[in-house]
């Protein structure tokens, strides 16, 4: 089925290459959380970062729907951002 295939494809990319070339995700969105808060003038968030990302898939979607990697990036940064803030509901 599609919608497995979008998933498997969506944690094989998050738990392998690119987590290996990026570091953890949690340190990634960290990061880019405190990069955009200084360019912004406020606090971004760690789970903002995940959602950010996901509505810029969401707008190339809009235009190339067809597109499977945008589907498969905006699952897997919705598994992200939830890893994210669960954590910071610890």
């Amino acid at each position: 089925m599609i919608r497995e295939d979008v998933l498997r494809e969506a944690a094989a990319a998050i738990t392998g290459d690119r987590q290996r070339d990026y570091g953890p995700a949690r340190e990634s969105f960290e990061r880019t959380a405190a990069l955009w808060s200084a360019a912004l003038g406020r606090r971004v968030a760690p789970e903002q970062v995940a959602l950010m990302l996901a509505l810029l898939k969401v707008a190339r979607l809009c235009t190339s729907p067809d597109h499977r990697d945008s589907w498969v990036d905006l699952a897997g940064y919705a598994a992200l951002g939830a890893e994210v803030a669960a954590r910071d509901e610890r």
